[in-house]
């Protein structure tokens, strides 16, 4: 891990933050951020989806009061943007979360905190004035799960984001092959006293490695609507990609829905985040927000996942390469490329504000006719 809180003057994106983090922290800590599961083609097709996808420029539009700002759930953003969970950031930087929870701070940006998270909710909390949300695993023990979300509406958390694609690990190749293991001064701090997490492992005297006795806690639909009926919190759903368990959510009374596939960590060979936006997007059919995470590395990538129906989107690995790099003002950096990027986007495809923002930016490859469009005689006068 590093120490450092100094930018590099040759990091001016966020792949230049991923490869000076591949150079910065140790093998083990590498595979544990920036795996993926299995052969790791989700976590490829994440990008690939996005690389794939050309977008429509427009010229001489009216950029006149152009703005990235909107609302979600009440909380103010200064971008569509917000911190995803990631677990045990002390492995990237010896502040960990909190470095991350100053950035987020400092810009206005809300920030998830894991239920693995390497420091403790309240702390998180008490250094924070940005808007935390927090991110819950429901627990085999029901009862710890809700001492978990009173303690999240204590201290002024605003949302939950449950995460439900995840009931086992994901098999991690590249974890195994470089021996990964949390160090002794590194853990997740909030599950003290919580049974054992539930994984994916050998056994031995032919049992089943998953299906004997580990998935006897996991949650399903019924913890959901318990939870959305009891918690003083909106509740927001994470890892959905089916457009029928999108409608089961919206059912369930959540507030909102992240369409992920927990960036590529989970089940291999899933579609991209981006390629099942549409899909759930025309089921939820604007009946709560959507958001969208995995494989976001550009203010083109935020804008292309807007016209394809989210209200925002979530970055995880990117601000994490920060901080490895730069400690919490690598974080900023992070965020303020993001935002930089965005807005050249909007403003060379013509979009003053989200809005704005819809599919005809993206391209695509059917004939137009002159009826279509205006002709010289109808341009608008100022």
């Amino acid at each position: 891990m590093s120490s450092a809180n100094t930018v590099p003057s040759n990091v001016v994106s966020l792949d230049d933050y991923e490869a000076a983090a591949r150079k910065s922290l140790d093998e083990k800590y590498w595979a544990y951020f920036a795996g993926g599961g299995a052969d790791e083609i989700t976590l490829s097709r994440n990008r690939a989806a996005f690389d794939d996808m050309a977008l429509e420029p427009r010229a001489l539009r009216d950029m006149r009061g152009a703005s990235t700002r909107s609302t979600l759930l009440g909380m103010e953003l200064p971008f569509p943007v917000l911190m995803a969970p990631i677990a045990y950031q002390k492995l990237a930087h010896p502040d960990g979360e909190l470095a991350s929870v100053a950035a987020a701070s400092a810009l206005g940006i809300p920030m998830a905190i894991s239920t693995q998270a390497s420091v403790t909710l309240e702390n998180a909390a008490r250094s924070a004035t940005a808007p935390l949300l927090f991110q819950l695993y429901i627990q085999p023990d029901r009862g710890f799960t809700r001492t978990l979300v009173a303690r999240a509406e204590a201290v002024g958390y605003r949302a939950l984001i449950v995460t439900v694609d995840a009931p086992v690990n994901g098999i991690r190749n590249r974890e195994q092959r470089a021996v990964f293991r949390l160090p002794a001064e590194v853990a997740a701090v909030n599950l003290e006293g919580a049974a054992s997490p539930i994984s994916t492992g050998a056994t031995t005297g032919g049992g089943s490695p998953v299906f004997s006795g580990l998935l006897n806690g996991a949650p399903t639909w019924s913890d959901i609507s318990a939870l959305t009926a009891t918690s003083r919190l909106p509740v927001i759903v994470k890892g959905i990609l089916s457009p029928a368990d999108a409608g089961i959510a919206v059912d369930c009374g959540v507030a909102a829905i992240i369409v992920s596939n927990h960036g590529g960590r989970t089940l291999d060979t899933l579609p991209a985040s981006i390629e099942a936006l549409p899909r759930v997007a025309q089921i939820v059919a604007g009946r709560v927000p959507l958001l969208l995470d995995g494989g976001i590395r550009r203010g083109t990538d935020i804008l292309k996942a807007l016209a394809l129906g989210a209200d925002a989107v979530m970055i995880g690995r990117p601000y994490v390469y920060g901080l490895a790099v730069a400690g919490g003002v690598g974080v900023a950096h992070v965020l303020s490329l993001l935002r930089v990027e965005l807005e050249a986007a909007m403003a060379l495809t013509g979009c003053a504000k989200l809005a704005d923002i819809d599919q005809s930016i993206i391209w695509s490859q059917r004939t137009y006719t002159n009826a279509e469009f205006p002709r010289f005689g109808t341009i608008p006068r100022t």
